[in-house]
């Protein structure tokens, strides 16, 4: 598996303590609107597969640490849960049941439907181009990068979005002719499509990892120099993804580099896992990214940084300020384009595409975080629609502003269905040897939990993860447990009387006024058919 980016570079840079931000500067542009200056460009890396999804690459290649083994909590690679409910077909995993109940499944990037519904999402939220990643295609992932770029040319042609070729030269110990035969011989024909992104005429080609300082990418700059220029002899426009310090030669940057960095037509400095705040932000438009523009524009080169949503396991996107923040700060500097770090990178947390909204959308106990991790719900297509704002933005359509004008919902968020205390964290006042309060909610009518015995009051508690305003509990007891009474507290009620009754299955609904609650307490009172609180099942629905 290609080692991520960040697990490469997150320890280069430190963000140092903010600065005073620069006045907003216009930039002289190198080159007129074209399909990547002006406009809105993702990562797109199209990497995931799954068993039965057909992929030469077989197993769950970018889901789990052992592909051959499906992804569970302790085998996995990601580390942000995507919304499936726009794919037909999702592939079941290991996971534990999502909060709501529902089969924890995934998609598998070869399926062209779901190529097709990614594409489709950039066509409906203003996003014009896709930077296709391609990796070593001389190693055991090169088959199905091939024809994964097959897929992406149908879908850009359905949708009316561009797409370019994006070498990551990571681990790619031949590859200055190897990357020339690649072009040549495979890649070369898809810039006959008119779905392919060009530039001042020019078919659009990125190589992503000259110059950075770390041993997966070791080439000197003259091996580097001659594939850049090779490049542009065959008539591209070629792009740089190039080291945050490029211009200083420190840090995640050698030294000596420079000619290989003003070679290219455009540079796109990486800046995933250099800062998760606001003011960090500020510190790198003021610090890093205004000399960086004013070098680009001394040397005839565009201007293309990286924007971020956030990494949304490490709690950096405060429900879209720091990605409003980030598309601000480089549309005001006056960048020639925007690259989104990334479309669908939930390694790494950074994705846009559309993301499991709340606890009840990710696998229960896993501590995955979902789109209301800061405890402000945002739907899921929430970042995309941030990024057609920004696209708006870039292109003058609306006015520069530092406010995020794009609400987290588009209305009323949804009514989650299915149990909401499935496998959530629950605790207890007591507990009766082996019988715990985890098995109230661990989906097994014949396990219960039951308190010590002869002390009343007991209680039991379940953490639902984010308030939901609960209608209804259902209370379950083994099915062949004799008649019994149970008289318990419920949230927005007195204390009731409840019978458990064979007949219907020992289960008790309970209505509730639909009082929001996060820690949902049940206190017992009473019991005729043993001197304890039992129960084997709590669940509770909105």
């Amino acid at each position: 598996m290609t080692v991520t980016r960040r697990a490469l570079l997150s320890a280069a840079a430190l963000t140092p303590a903010a600065t005073l931000l620069p006045s907003p500067t216009a930039a002289a542009a190198a080159s007129p609107p074209g399909d990547v200056v002006g406009k809105i460009s993702v990562g797109y890396q199209g990497w995931f597969s799954c068993p039965g999804d057909g992929a030469p690459i077989g197993g769950w290649w970018h889901w789990s640490r052992d592909r051959f083994q499906p992804p569970s909590a302790s085998n996995t690679t990601i580390v942000s849960w995507p919304d499936m409910r726009d794919f037909t077909h999702a592939y079941p995993t290991a996971y534990p049941n999502l909060g709501d109940g529902r089969p924890a499944t995934l998609f598998s990037s070869y399926d062209q439907q779901t190529v097709d519904t990614h594409f489709q999402w950039m066509r409906t939220y203003g996003i014009d181009t896709a930077a296709l990643q391609r990796f070593n295609p001389t190693g055991d992932e090169g088959p199905t990068r091939d024809a994964m770029a097959a897929k992406v040319r149908g879908a850009a042609e359905a949708t009316g979005r561009k797409f370019y070729i994006m070498y990551d030269v990571t681990g790619w110990t031949s590859m200055q002719n190897q990357i020339k035969t690649d072009w040549s011989q495979k890649m070369s024909p898809y810039a006959s499509s008119p779905a392919y992104a060009r530039q001042n005429g020019k078919p659009v080609v990125c190589i992503w990892g000259f110059g950075f300082n770390d041993d997966g990418r070791p080439f000197p700059p003259a091996a580097c120099l001659d594939v850049v220029n090779w490049f542009k002899a065959q008539g591209c426009y070629v792009i740089g993804g190039v080291p945050t310090y490029w211009r200083e030669g420190k840090n995640d940057s050698r030294a000596g580099f420079s000619d290989v960095y003003h070679a290219f037509h455009m540079l796109s400095p990486w800046m995933v896992g250099r800062t998760g705040t606001l003011d960090g932000l500020d510190w790198f438009l003021a610090n890093v990214n205004t000399a960086d523009q004013a070098d680009c524009n001394a040397h005839g080169i565009d201007y293309q940084p990286c924007v971020l949503p956030g990494d949304l396991s490490s709690g950096h996107r405060r429900h879209g300020d720091f990605y409003w923040r980030s598309l601000y700060n480089m549309i005001r500097l006056g960048a020639q384009g925007l690259y989104v770090s990334m479309f669908d990178e939930f390694n790494e947390g950074n994705q846009i595409a559309k993301t499991a909204e709340t606890g009840a959308s990710v696998p229960a106990g896993t501590g995955i975080r979902a789109l209301d991790e800061d405890g402000t719900f945002c739907s899921a297509d929430y970042y995309l629609r941030i990024t057609g704002d920004g696209g708006r933005m870039l292109k003058g359509q609306t006015a520069l502003t530092a406010t995020r004008p794009t609400p987290p919902t588009t209305g009323t968020p949804p009514v989650p269905t299915g149990d909401l205390a499935a496998g959530k964290p629950v605790t207890a006042g007591s507990a009766n040897g082996p019988y715990g309060p985890g098995n109230a909610v661990d989906g097994n009518a014949g396990s219960y939990w039951e308190s010590t015995n002869h002390v009343f009051p007991q209680w039991i508690e379940v953490d639902l993860g984010t308030p939901y305003a609960v209608k209804r509990l259902v209370l379950r007891l083994p099915g062949t447990w004799e008649r019994r009474t149970q008289t318990i507290t419920v949230p927005g009620r007195a204390a009731e009387t409840y019978v458990f009754d064979p007949a219907s299955g020992n289960t008790v609904t309970i209505t509730l006024p639909g009082t929001s609650v996060r820690q949902l307490r049940l206190t017992f009172t009473a019991n005729t058919g043993w001197p304890a609180a039992q129960l084997a099942a709590l669940e509770a629905y909105a």
